[in-house]
């Protein structure tokens, strides 16, 4: 770990980038270039304390997991990003095998839509990170680790993680969720990510193993019509728009309602429950 190397270069990132660069508000009697520590740890959902250690050389080695946290709150490129492990001590992760760098253009969409349910998925159906109506909406799917970072693999492993979608459309979810996996093994390869879930699943999931052996590829998901049943505001009618990142295998899901609709009114209202 180049304890030096990575304070520079975390403080000199911090202060290239302006409030409006990641979403936030400029407000007032801003003196100091750039973002405040403050709000690089809000991004990076870390405490401002572990963030200055870090600048001052005498923080712990950050985990491959906060130096992730902290790429995706610098809007890092991913020359940056590999640079930022490297100082950091870790092994880069693997370009074509780990799809978990959020790259700055996206990020910059997701922070400008701040008031609406959207996030970003990569082709193991893993959330990589969420706006906070988006977690109101359908929980926090980040906070999953290992194979469960994947919403395909927590739809077949555990009922429970179904109760966000109606039942009447549990058989449509299944197809569409074995099919989008077929379709990323397919492209990805067997030593992908997507192959090492469908191997779990194929191990565990009865329901799985019987979709999968349809080999049906062509199920819409996450540009359909859905309907999300909600612990408070009930059933919710949202339609998932999609703007997918070819070179990165990543997608952004954006969830809107027809205005004037019983289920616009409700994802109006999700910023009352939305967690702080």
């Amino acid at each position: 770990m180049d304890r030096a190397g990575l304070a520079e270069f975390l403080t000199r990132r911090r202060e290239a980038l302006q409030p409006e660069d990641v979403g936030l508000p400029r407000g007032e009697r801003r003196r100091t270039p750039g973002l405040r520590r403050e709000e690089v740890a809000m991004l990076a959902r870390m405490s401002t304390d572990y963030l200055s250690r870090l600048e001052q050389q005498r923080g712990p080695q950050p985990s491959d997991q906060m130096l992730t946290a902290i790429s995706r709150a610098l809007h890092l490129s991913l020359a940056e990003r590999d640079h930022l492990f490297a100082l950091g001590g870790h092994a880069a992760p693997h370009r074509v095998a780990r799809g978990d760098h959020v790259p700055p253009g996206l990020l910059r969409i997701l922070d400008r839509l701040d008031d609406t349910p959207a996030m970003v998925v990569n082709s193991a159906g893993e959330t990589l990170v969420q706006t906070r109506p988006a977690t109101a909406l359908l929980g926090d799917e980040t906070r999953h680790t290992g194979l469960e970072r994947s919403v395909v693999y927590r739809w077949f492993s555990d009922a429970a993680h179904r109760s966000h979608i109606p039942a009447d459309d549990h058989d449509h979810h299944s197809r569409a969720h074995a099919a989008r996996l077929r379709r990323a093994v397919a492209v990805e390869g067997d030593r992908s990510r997507p192959a090492e879930i469908s191997r779990a699943l194929l191990a565990e999931s009865a329901e799985f193993r019987a979709l999968w052996e349809q080999h049906d590829v062509d199920v819409a998901l996450d540009t359909s019509s859905k309907r999300i049943a909600h612990p408070e505001l009930g059933i919710v009618e949202v339609n998932c728009q999609t703007l997918i990142d070819p070179d990165q295998g990543l997608s952004l899901l954006v969830y809107t309602a027809t205005p004037g609709s019983p289920s616009h009114e409700k994802l109006a209202m999700l910023s009352a429950v939305t967690p702080v």
